[in-house]
């Protein structure tokens, strides 16, 4: 998958998606937001870097390598739109599983170096809002009737 070119996520500012294309954009996002966490503080460490690649394995079941996670943390510098306007754009075409799969992850990564900062706090608030996840969703209560 190529790091920069995100061209699923642009398919989704079309009509035209598949089920495959809906994969790769959870994909996409999770790698984006995930990488993106370990910038978020400014001070990208490998501990964090490990757990990036450990968590998109679990949830993707593909390899990245550390140097895919750092170029995805520092990608924004070649976007024309912030990372919550995209997230904001294609959250409501993530399934809420996959909302979950992904709020979830990005608490693993947060806390992988055992020190969080307000700006780590800041950019999940910032991802939480810009995907649309519910507080209930975040704690894992589902509806059961």
């Amino acid at each position: 998958m190529s790091l920069l070119d995100f061209g699923t996520i642009m398919k989704y500012f079309s009509d035209e998606t598949t089920d495959e294309d809906r994969r790769e954009l959870f994909k996409e996002v999770a790698l984006m937001v995930l990488a993106r966490a370990t910038s978020s503080d400014t001070n990208i460490r490998c501990v964090e870097v490990t757990s990036v690649q450990q968590v998109l394995k679990e949830i993707t079941g593909d390899d990245f390598s550390e140097s895919d996670i750092r170029i995805a943390a520092k990608s924004e510098a070649f976007e024309r739109q912030p990372l919550e306007k995209y997230l904001s754009k294609v959250g409501p075409k993530l399934s809420r599983g996959d909302r979950i799969i992904i709020v979830r992850s990005l608490a693993r990564v947060i806390q992988s170096d055992e020190r969080i900062s307000t700006f780590e706090i800041d950019y999940v608030d910032n991802v939480v809002n810009a995907l649309g996840a519910t507080p209930s969703e975040i704690i894992g209560l589902t509806a059961r009737e």
